[in-house]
């Protein structure tokens, strides 16, 4: 039996509940969202053929460092970097090391900021050079099925309502959804209830109603939707190698629909994004 509570009156661990905010938390949640998506916005001009995801996690560490802000990832059941760099066949969870991007990769960084102890969480695709037009279209089609399970979002409808936007979408595109990972409640605790499937059935699954606060953030692959996760303990690739990709929005669920507290700042949707802005 799914039960919600008063974010105020709950304790800061995930209970089982499902926290309603109010105004204050919505405002909060918009700032910390607008800080991970304004650093998002800065990587178009790093992300670039011969560049280091180290480098990407570096700038990731400075940036919220330069905005008294801490990555959430870093420490995080002893993660020990401050972003995820997901490339190609990678569908998350992948650990920046010194291995230079290459041309033709695709890229989802994975930010998470915790400014005021308040966690703002997105993730972006990112085009490296020269890119294959089905790698362009597997973007694409992640863009928009997050983009149509955000649609999916106003009080009444159900997480069941989220997945099915996505899935009916992605699979008829010929893509599949990954179903090992999904997005969450978050607020003032990183991963919260409840769970966000990216797949599903109208009408199933919990009711949304104005307050919450989750991710949505699918994973969508060219091939097969099946997954493995790596000797590291972290880093979860298809198993079939074929390209997968993946979009993140923190909402706020309002009286008349939701609130997006990570569009970018700078008006980026899906890649290419305009450099040196």
């Amino acid at each position: 039996m799914v039960t919600y509570v008063d974010a105020d009156a709950a304790p800061v661990k995930n209970t089982g509940q499902i926290r309603l905010y109010g105004p204050e938390a919505f405002a909060a949640m918009k700032r910390a969202g607008q800080l991970a998506a304004a650093c998002l916005d800065g990587l178009a001009d790093i992300v670039k053929p011969g560049v280091p995801t180290d480098e990407i996690d570096r700038y990731v560490y400075e940036f919220g460092a330069a905005h008294g802000a801490l990555p959430a990832t870093l420490g995080y059941r002893g993660y020990t970097k401050s972003t995820c760099t997901s490339i190609n066949h990678v569908v998350c969870h992948g650990i920046p090391d010194d291995k230079p991007l290459k041309d033709g990769d695709i890229v989802n960084v994975d930010v998470t900021f915790i400014l005021d102890g308040w966690y703002g969480d997105s993730s972006r695709m990112y085009l490296v050079g020269d890119v294959k037009r089905a790698a362009v279209r597997l973007v694409e089609v992640t863009y928009e099925s997050l983009m149509r399970g955000i649609a999916a979002v106003k009080p009444g409808n159900t997480t069941g309502d989220i997945g099915y936007a996505i899935q009916s979408y992605a699979e008829a595109e010929r893509c599949s959804v990954v179903r090992d990972f999904c997005g969450h409640g978050v607020g003032k605790v990183f991963h919260d209830t409840p769970n966000i499937l990216h797949y599903g059935n109208p009408g199933e699954g919990v009711e949304l109603r104005a307050g919450m606060i989750f991710t949505i953030e699918p994973m969508i692959n060219l091939g097969r939707p099946h997954v493995k996760v790596l000797r590291d303990g972290w880093t979860a690739v298809t198993r079939d190698r074929s390209l997968t990709a993946q979009f993140e929005h923190t909402v706020g669920v309002t009286d008349t629909g939701c609130e997006i507290f990570t569009l970018s700042p700078r008006g980026y949707t899906c890649p290419p994004y305009p450099t040196g802005a």
